[in-house]
C-alpha cells in the first residue's frame, strides 16, 4: 500500500459510515486470528473470513460509488475548462471497481 497524499482534502458524507464499518471489520478480523490460534474449525473460520471480506468489499463499493456520485460533475466541469487532473483521478478510481 502506498502513502498517497491527496492534493486536496476529499471527504464525503459516507466516509464516517465507511470508517465505522472498517473498524468493525478490523475487530472481527482480530477475533478470527484468535479463532485460528485457538484451533477452531476451519468451516467456522472460513465463514467469519467471508463476512469480513463482504464488509470490506461493501466499504470499497460505497466509497467508489460516493466518489463517482459527487466527483463526476467536477470532472466534467474540469474537462470543459481544459483541466485533465480531475478526469485522470476519475479514471484511476474506476480501476478498483
Amino acid at each position: 500500500m502506498t502513502n498517497h497524499t491527496p492534493q486536496h482534502e476529499h471527504t464525503h458524507q459516507s466516509h464516517d459510515a465507511i470508517v465505522k464499518r472498517l473498524k468493525r471489520a478490523e475487530g472481527h478480523l482480530r477475533s478470527i486470528v484468535t479463532m485460528i490460534e485457538d484451533g477452531r474449525a476451519c468451516v467456522d473460520i472460513a465463514q467469519q473470513l467471508h463476512a469480513v471480506e463482504k464488509a470490506v468489499l461493501q466499504a470499497k463499493r460505497t466509497l467508489i460509488q460516493d466518489h463517482i456520485d459527487h466527483c463526476l460533475e467536477h470532472a466534467v466541469d474540469a474537462m470543459a475548462s481544459g483541466e485533465g487532473a480531475s478526469l485522470e483521478e476519475f479514471k484511476q478510481i474506476t480501476k478498483y471497481l
